[in-house]
């Protein structure tokens, strides 16, 4: 990545993602900070995304074959930005390789893709955690089967005693954690580790709008966590202490674990219990869909840093166009 920033002409970097997920505000953002826009859409998905005029370009790509489009990207002086469709459709495996210059740390999408040691980077950094079960026979209470990956939600389940859980993982073949269901209100933290200002900004909450979990269909459905939305949280001022040393935490666990450290957004989702814990069962090493509720009006946390709200799309092209001011960009890539 040295070699390919040293050739970079920095006057005329672009802004890239896969246009998916989070890619409108990531693309609107950049194109407000005056970088350059890429959206790489699969087959057939191009049209959507050409009707927006802070996309320059769109380039449609079998993500298969995402490979074969780095050269010409590079020679854009491209910059790429991941999200969960990045880490789902193109993988974490090939991320890990891919000769673009990355922004945040790659590294991390491995960890974040393997709920075992997603859980193990969490504990490390002692933070609260679900109780989680290696041996189905050990269960007594429910839990809840979450699948490796950035799949949404989709495909986890719920069992409620230990029978339950050996029925229905019969067959099951994928990666899987069996964690202990936490009762309490689920919320979800947005973060940025910001290397151009070395602090963490607690940036946003959200709440994820989850299939049938909330369709309101009691009894008429096996309950799934499939994601179809998010909603915005503004958390009560007596928990973001803990919102803020937590992400403190799991940012000193990244830098000691997974070189070169956490860079810019992240997340950690929770469960917050009637006594006020906060319980986290899971975390994203980059920007997430959530974020995706504030896009265009700004988070209002971010008015606490900043003099004027802003949307995570837009947080992340101010570090990138500081990081270019003082000769940094390359800290902030990987």
């Amino acid at each position: 990545m040295d070699r390919i920033i040293k050739n970079y002409d920095l006057d005329k970097v672009s802004v890239v993602t896969i246009a998916s997920h989070s890619s409108l505000q990531i693309l609107r953002g950049a194109h407000e900070y005056g970088f350059k826009t890429i959206g790489i859409a699969r087959p057939g998905h191009g049209w959507f995304y050409r009707q927006f005029n802070f996309i320059d370009e769109v380039w449609e790509v079998d993500f298969r074959e995402f490979e074969r489009v780095v050269p010409r990207l590079v020679s854009n002086n491209a910059v790429l930005i991941p999200h969960g469709s990045y880490v789902e459709y193109v993988s974490w495996r090939r991320a890990m390789v891919m000769e673009i210059p990355t922004f945040g740390n790659r590294y991390l999408l491995k960890w974040e893709a393997d709920q075992t040691l997603k859980m193990r980077l969490l504990e490390y950094a002692g933070i609260p955690i679900p109780r989680s079960f290696s041996d189905p026979s050990q269960v007594d209470n429910p839990v809840i089967v979450k699948f490796n990956g950035a799949k949404g939600g989709r495909g986890y389940f719920v069992a409620r005693n230990g029978k339950e859980l050996v029925d229905r993982l019969r067959g099951v073949k994928d990666g899987y954690i069996i964690q202990e269901y936490v009762i309490g209100v689920p919320a979800y933290y947005h973060y940025f580790s910001s290397r151009v200002y070395d602090r963490l900004e607690i940036f946003g909450m959200d709440i994820r709008y989850e299939s049938n979990v909330d369709g309101r269909i009691p009894g008429l459905a096996e309950p799934s966590f499939t994601v179809v939305g998010n909603l915005p949280l503004v958390l009560r001022e007596s928990l973001l202490p803990i919102v803020q040393r937590y992400g403190e935490q799991f940012i000193k666990a990244v830098n000691e674990l997974v070189p070169p450290g956490m860079i810019g957004p992240f997340s950690l989702e929770s469960i917050i219990t009637d006594d006020l814990s906060i319980i986290v069962f899971e975390f994203s090493g980059r920007i997430v869909a959530g974020t995706n509720v504030y896009m265009g009006v700004g988070s209002p946390y971010s008015v606490l840093y900043f003099d004027k709200p802003m949307d995570m799309g837009e947080r992340i092209a101010h570090e990138l166009r500081e990081g270019v001011r003082r000769g940094i960009l390359d800290k902030m890539l990987s």
